[in-house]
């Protein structure tokens, strides 16, 4: 049984930093790409970032590149999402998801397995 547990998040002023992790369990992690994606208040889930099975390829939303970044640790089975320069409009719950094609995608259809979320809010 796959699980994904979303850590890191919490209230912070527009400029600020916070890094999320997701450790993963069941499964081989490094199999699998990995994926951020995030929901708005009254809209829908949208995609963040991926990054593929061995860290070596990585996709970004126009919205967070420059400011996001994530990074994976195998040996951790651990994803990472730093994110910088937070803006109000990243206001948001933050899911992670798994990938098996281990390629890494934008569309939610590619992943199968999904964390609770974690809140994340920026005030300005």
């Amino acid at each position: 049984q796959v699980q994904l547990v979303e850590s890191g998040g919490g209230l912070v002023q527009a400029g600020g930093s916070l890094r999320l992790s997701c450790a993963a369990s069941g499964l081989i992690f490094s199999n699998y790409a990995m994926g951020w994606f995030r929901q708005a208040p009254g809209k829908e889930r949208e995609f963040v970032t991926w990054i593929s099975w061995n860290g070596g390829r990585t996709g970004y939303a126009d919205s967070v590149k420059g400011r996001f970044t994530i990074s994976r640790d195998n040996a951790k089975n651990t994803v990472y999402l730093r994110m910088n320069s937070l803006k109000p409009e990243d206001t948001a719950v933050y899911y992670c998801g798994t990938d098996p094609s281990g390629l890494g995608s934008r569309y939610q259809a590619s992943y199968t397995d999904w964390g609770q979320g974690i809140q994340v809010t920026v005030s300005s």
